[in-house]
Order: C-alpha cells, then structure tokens, then sequence
C-alpha cells in the first residue's frame, strides 16, 4: 500500500500566500468549507488530484479547506507517540450520520420486530455474533469458510486448525464483551479479552494476554511495506491506562459523542499496539463492548469486520490520513460512523429476508392445520429443512442456535420428530440427531393435528 503523502505546511502556505496578496489570503477564510461540494472530509493525498474551484490553486484550496476545519477540531486526552495531541472536529456530515444512529441504534428507540420478540432476539443475536466472528478474524487472515465456521460454533465442535481458532476465540470474545458491558474499562479487562481471541493462535502461548516486550512489532502490508511503528513497549501500561481512563470518565465540558467515543477506543488501541498479534480483533471487539455499555443496542447485532473485509485498504488508509494530517481523527470517524451505517442497513436487508422466507414457511403450515402450533424456532428448522434435505440437526446444536436451555432444544426437536413426524429421529452412539426426510414437503401437507 502506498502511504498517502503528507500535506504541505499550512505555516509556509500561510508566510507566502501573506506576502503576495493579503486579501486574496483573506477571501480564502470565506470561500472553503471543512468539506468539498460532495460533503467529503478530503485528505490532501485526494484533494490534490482534484480541480480546484476558479480562480484558486490546490494549495488555496488545501489552505483555505484546512482554516475551515481549525474551527471545529477539539482536543482530545489522547496523545500519539510524540506526545503530539490527538484531536477531532464534527463537521455536518458527521453530525448527520450520528443523527441516524442515535434514531436507530439507541436503547431508547423501538426495536425491529425480529430482534425485539424475546423468542426471535437470542437467535438472531447468536447469528450476528458469529458473523462478527467469522468476519474479524478472516479480515486478520483466517481462511475457513463462512459455512464451515458456522457448522464449527453451532455444533460446539473443537476448532481443528489455527483460523478455525481464530473464529472460535472470537465468538467468545464477542460474548465477553456483552457479559462485561456494566464493568468499567480496566487493563485486565484488555488482557483478557486479548487472552480469550488469541488463545492457542500463537507459536509462543505466553503472549495471549501479555502486553509485547520488543519494539519491533510495526505494523505492515502484504508487499512488507511498514504502514505504522507504534509506541515503544515500555510507555504501554500508561497509555493502556489514559485508555481506560478516557472510557470511564465523561467530561462535561467536552463532550465526546458516545459512538465517536467508541470509535476512538478502537482506534487507539490499533494505533498502540499493545499486543504482538490480535490488537485488531481485540480493538473491534472493544468497540462492540463501549456500544453495549452505552445501550446502542442495534450495535450488537451488526457485523462492521463483513463490511470493513470489502475495502481492508480504505479502512488503513483512514488510520494513515490521521498520521499523516496532524492527528486529525475525523477521517477514522467518517469512514467508521460509513462502516456502521452500511453494516446496520445489512441488517435490514438480513431481517427482511429471513422474515420471508419464515412468511414462506408460515403459508405452507396454514394449509397443514399446524398454524399456531410451532414455535418460531422450530418454524425456523423447518424452512431449513425445506431447503436442505438430509440436514442433521443435534439438541446441543439447536441449543446453540437459539440460546435456550437443552430440555427446552430438546422438546423443540422431540416434537418434530416423534409427535408430528416430520423430521427423523435417528441415534448417533449415545445421543439422539434428526435429520430432515426428501418427502419433508409431503408430510407437512399430510400432516393432521393429534390430540
């Protein structure tokens, strides 16, 4: 990846363009915004490329863009590893999609049907869960199968490879992070949700949960390009430390939105790199775990690693344009509060379809006199089981799916098999599996209500 050049010195911009004509210099505090026409929060590697307005030169155009955006930056208690402070601004595009997800993603918002029914939510929340799983850890290299992986964490099986490892410590690590929500942000918290994604993934096992010794861990791309050197190893406890404290404390006299404040916390724990590995699947899993405290309960069931995987080079460049541009962390925000956005209209699209695809299943029970008497988790084994003839289905895994107790998986497939007969029943050494029959469709218009 070719890092973004850096922009030219607004000091030296400022010097020459006073010298030459100062009402000029003056008009450029009137004509430029923190954004272009497109409402673009433009670093100078991608504004210089673009044609200024009439009459003004790029450098005009980045100086003028640049005196804009001075007004609305804020400080912040968070500093790089010069001791540079870092800061933000909220220009209106900003402002706007934090307005959308404060109508959307809030506690105090109604929720989507789906996900509001307690008998649907733990589903459908188990299913995101493992979907940010999955999605976290191939965007850190993991090479199983969606399909697989999912078969992995329903069944409970043990993982048999490293990225199979990968995708189950991050399942548990996201379930961490929801049994944690009411803590306070501590570094052991940190390490141990370090320790819980990259438990058996390390050559050297002791590092799972351990803050890194060396000063060689850089972060790079694929062609070995160092993109970022992160702080040394010795200044990390106290940074992990102002982390914590930037979590746990709110100022009122410099508010920090709460869903920026998460993004910063995923952010810098990215940028210091406390950890040999796994510092990004521990910085999302962080994110998740600020937006569960602050009740952003759609949050929880959105994957942000499905989206960021499309465009891995988008997502380093937004931490690149902040190094590069006087810490300015408004282009990680954009391109975090976009990466959100997108993943929670994902939802929306998962939830129409599976809501179909349930009305599909709900009609063809209709006409088998068996409306009403299913629940929505067996509804859902069916409308699979019409889909996938010769499927198995364990308790344990059934279980897993829907977040219920075994005797409550148990009765749900029971049900099926032995009092409605529409799957079969079969034994697999000392346990019982159900698997669905090739005349699935027949039987279910054959079937008849038993008293």
């Amino acid at each position: 990846m070719k890092i973004p050049l850096a922009p030219p010195s607004i000091e030296k911009i400022f010097e020459i363009k006073g010298e030459q004509d100062s009402r000029r210099l003056l008009n450029l505090f009137t004509k430029f915004g923190p954004t272009d026409h497109k409402d673009r929060y433009l670093h100078w590697d991608e504004l210089r490329y673009r044609e200024p307005p009439e009459g003004f030169t790029v450098e005009d155009h980045w100086f003028g863009t640049k005196l804009a955006r001075s007004k609305l930056l804020s400080p912040l208690p968070l500093f790089d590893k010069e001791q540079r402070q870092f800061n933000f601004g909220r220009p209106d595009c900003v402002l706007r999609m934090l307005h959308e997800l404060d109508q959307n993603a809030s506690g105090r918002i109604r929720m989507a049907e789906p996900i509001a029914n307690p008998n649907t939510r733990d589903t459908y929340l188990i299913n995101s869960l493992m979907e940010e799983a999955i999605n976290s850890s191939q965007l850190e290299g993991a090479a199983t199968t969606r399909q697989v992986a999912k078969e992995m964490i329903r069944k409970n099986r043990a993982p048999r490879n490293r990225s199979e490892q990968m995708i189950f410590n991050n399942y548990y690590a996201m379930q961490f992070v929801r049994e944690h929500k009411d803590e306070k942000l501590t570094r052991p918290m940190i390490y141990e949700l370090h320790r819980i994604v990259t438990e058996k993934t390390f050559d050297e096992p002791q590092d799972a949960g351990k803050l890194r010794k060396s000063n060689d861990v850089h972060v790079v791309d694929t062609q070995g390009t160092v993109l970022h050197k992160p702080p040394k190893a010795e200044e990390l406890k106290n940074r992990l430390k102002v982390l914590c404290d930037f979590a746990n404390k709110d100022n009122p006299r410099a508010f920090v939105h709460p869903v920026i404040k998460g993004i910063l916390l995923h952010f810098m724990l990215a940028y210091d790199h406390p950890f040999v590995d796994g510092n990004g699947r521990t910085a999302r899993a962080l994110f998740y775990w600020y937006m569960a405290r602050k009740e952003y309960w759609l949050i929880e069931f959105i994957s942000i690693s499905q989206i960021l995987k499309k465009a891995q080079a988008q997502y380093a460049r937004s931490f690149l344009f902040t190094e590069t541009d006087e810490n300015d962390t408004t282009y990680f925000i954009i391109h975090q509060l976009e990466v959100i956005l997108q993943a929670i209209e994902e939802l929306h699209i998962y939830l129409a379809r599976k809501i179909q695809e349930l009305k599909s299943a709900s009609l063809l029970l209709e006409k088998t006199k068996l409306e009403g008497v299913l629940n929505q988790r067996q509804l859902a084994v069916l409308e699979h089981a019409l889909k996938n003839t010769n499927a198995i289905y364990s308790i344990k895994e059934h279980q897993n799916i829907h977040g219920v107790t075994y005797q409550t998986a148990r009765m749900d497939l029971l049900t099926l098999s032995d009092k409605l007969k529409l799957l079969q029943k079969l034994k697999d050494g000392q346990q019982f599996i159900f698997m669905s029959p090739p005349d699935l469709r027949q039987r279910l218009e054959a079937a008849k209500l038993k008293s």
